[in-house]
């Protein structure tokens, strides 16, 4: 049994302090929650808090494990609700971007990266809708390719997945259960990369199952808010979401200029 218990990997990663970690564990339950009601905004938020206090090398890599874990949460209770033409068109397009993703982004200039995605999230959301119902298909794979591609370095790209889907004219269930389909996508592909480029997982274990689990606390609170939530509401929030966190991707990106 002793050593059962000693291959087990530890509770708390090394190198970060036991209350920062509950920390994270508690924060993962209101950003699942804030996905689940609104489709996207939780995976931007968590990974702006992890790389507070996190190591810099182990920061995506983790931050995507963990999204993984709420996506799937989040898939699994809004099944029924996936537009999985749009989904599987979007995976085509991820498969290219995570190949292409170490080569592809670590050659743009990050600030340029980050100004760039929150304008045109911005324009996506405040503009006139493009009519990609005419063209979901090469839409959805260029979102997935971009979208892919990007946070192999950036970690949480969902707005360019969500802000194409928000044009397709889903239902807001649609909506957010197509998101976490094509969220969890994303992410699947960005792990494998990272474990063949040799990442070690195993020291982070035990905080990520705990983010994970807590992650799907949340998730079912955000499901529940999204059943009862007007469609005017949903609207509105997902809009002051969308919008929130292009300024913070623009005002990042002119800091670090």
């Amino acid at each position: 049994m002793d050593a059962l218990l000693a291959s087990l990997p530890p509770l708390f990663a090394p190198g970060l302090a036991p209350w920062l970690q509950i920390g994270l564990v508690l924060l993962s339950i209101v950003t699942s929650a804030v996905s689940a009601a609104f489709g996207l905004g939780g995976g931007i938020m968590l990974i702006t808090v992890m790389a507070l206090v996190m190591p810099i090398p182990a920061l995506v890599p983790v931050h995507g494990v963990v999204q993984l874990g709420s996506n799937a949460g989040r898939s699994l209770v809004l099944l029924r609700h996936v537009n999985w033409p749009a989904a599987l068109w979007f995976a085509f397009g991820a498969v290219f971007g995570a190949l292409a993703g170490g080569s592809l982004a670590v050659n743009l200039p990050a600030p340029l990266v980050r100004i760039g995605l929150g304008l045109f999230v911005l324009w996506m959301v405040w503009s006139r809708a493009p009519r990609f119902a005419h063209a979901p298909k090469r839409a959805m794979a260029v979102a997935g390719f971009v979208a892919t591609g990007l946070s192999m370095v950036f970690g949480a790209t969902g707005p360019i997945g969500g802000a194409v889907l928000s044009a397709l004219g889903l239902d807001r269930q649609a909506f957010v259960a197509s998101q976490a389909v094509t969220a969890l996508t994303m992410h699947v592909f960005k792990i494998a990369v990272f474990g063949l480029l040799g990442f070690a997982f195993a020291p982070w274990a035990g905080l990520i199952v705990m983010m994970v689990v807590s992650g799907f606390a949340g998730t079912l609170i955000g499901t529940r808010l999204l059943a009862r939530m007007p469609d005017t509401a949903f609207r509105t929030g997902f809009r002051a979401i969308m919008s929130a966190l292009a300024l913070i991707l623009v005002w990042r990106g002119i800091a670090g200029a």
